[in-house]
């Protein structure tokens, strides 16, 4: 009955069920600021358990530097939206300029928010579900907030949580050295004073290797420059390896194994090689018996159990 019913295509569920989008690997680049933002909202902890107060935050993703915050009693879409115009209002965004990035939060995705996008002429862009990794520079941030010195275990109240937030919005911007923008401020490479800082950079440097070019071992020192182009999920490229990859077998076998041979020896190893077997499209781990064989040049099939596919990978 089995064999009939696969024939007919029948061995699967025929009911109509709902079945979970498959949501597209968002990759978004930026090569000056106010191209890209990302936001997210953090909660802070309130004078009680069970209190929050919670932070909005837009975030450049090529200068790291924050164009709009507030601090609000409640998640609400009428904030999110008020927060987005304000900074678009002061940034001088202009239609099609801008994509704003954030996760998939019931304040993100709301209509309402989607509604002044389009107002705006503005590319929404949005994370997979679960996947903390597609809006890292919120997070980021967001670790550099509660990993600061001065953040509290929880704030006695809404004015103490909102003054801590002007401070740290301040020192961020305009005194935090970011590592990743090679270590200038974010206002620095928001605002364009890349060049003149960098300036300045390279004539401390000529000083100092002047007074004590003993200690720099490599010549002369030039001061880095950030990134000329900022991702959020960098456009993968297919590598030479991946190319000669079929269902997780080296290109070696997956030859050997199209043309119908036996057991394969990887003498390429060396004294590591790895010895594989196929037989028709299975994966077999070769017996004591076969090892012997092939030591001594004989082609012989495979033997013993049938490995699962991670199995296909362990070495002999």
């Amino acid at each position: 009955m089995y064999r009939i019913l696969a024939e007919e295509g029948e061995l699967r569920e025929r009911r109509n069920q709902r079945r979970h989008p498959e949501y597209k690997r968002p990759e978004l680049m930026a090569t000056a600021p106010n191209q890209v933002w990302s936001w997210d909202v953090t909660w802070l902890g309130g004078p009680v358990p069970g209190k929050y107060y919670y932070l909005y935050v837009l975030l450049d993703i090529f200068s790291r530097c924050v164009v709009g915050w507030t601090l609000a009693r409640s998640e609400d879409t009428d904030i999110a939206k008020t927060l987005v115009k304000e900074a678009c209002r002061k940034q001088i965004i202009e239609p099609d300029q801008l994509t704003i990035h954030a996760d998939r939060g019931a304040v993100q995705t709301a209509h309402g928010l989607h509604d002044l996008y389009r107002e705006l002429a503005v590319r929404p862009s949005h994370s997979r579900p679960h996947v903390s990794d597609d809006n890292p520079y919120s997070e980021a941030q967001f670790k550099t907030l509660k990993y600061s010195p001065g953040y509290p275990d929880r704030f006695p109240g809404y004015d103490d949580a909102h003054d801590f937030c002007v401070r740290f919005v301040a020192w961020y911007n305009h005194e935090h050295r970011h590592s990743g923008i090679a270590f200038l401020t974010p206002a620095d490479v928001h605002y364009g004073r890349i060049d003149a800082v960098l300036t300045d950079h390279a004539a401390a440097l000529t000083a100092a290797y002047a007074a004590h070019p003993e200690r720099f071992v490599h010549g002369p020192p030039t001061p880095r420059r950030p990134p000329a182009v900022v991702y959020i999920n960098p456009p993968t490229q297919p590598t030479a390896t991946d190319r000669h990859e079929h269902d997780g077998l080296p290109h070696a076998l997956r030859r050997a194994g199209a043309g119908g041979s036996g057991t394969v020896a990887l003498a390429a190893c060396g004294s590591d090689r790895r010895r594989w077997s196929l037989r028709g499209d299975s994966c077999r781990r070769p017996t004591r018996s076969s090892a012997a064989a092939l030591r001594a040049g004989s082609p012989v099939a495979a033997l013993g159990r049938s490995p699962s596919r991670r199995d296909c990978y362990a070495r002999r």
